[in-house]
């Protein structure tokens, strides 16, 4: 079964709602946002409420395809719902 790792770039509720879009799609057997295991960890610790530092949040998601038509739509369904949310979705190989 196809493993589809998505990184988006946005607000908690832009990525609650690509979560549940993807809950919608027949054929999916899992969908999970994944922790971030360095959550704490910052790339300009030297700074405090700069303008870089407020931008949205980095999002991890897996799911799980019964087939690859199936992981087709995943990614249809990924980069609409980014788009027309203003978000910005990556598919990568692994986190």
């Amino acid at each position: 079964m196809p493993m589809i790792r998505i990184r988006l770039i946005g607000s908690r509720e832009q990525a609650d709602t690509v979560i549940n879009a993807l809950h919608g799609i027949d054929g999916i057997e899992h969908v999970e946002e994944v922790d971030d295991l360095m959550q704490d960890m910052r790339d300009d610790s030297s700074s405090s409420d700069l303008v870089d530092d407020e931008g949205g949040g980095l999002f991890r998601i897996e799911v799980q395809a019964s087939d690859q038509r199936h992981a087709g739509a995943v990614r249809d369904v990924v980069e609409y719902e980014a788009f027309n949310l203003g978000a910005v979705a990556e598919f990568v190989e692994e986190f």
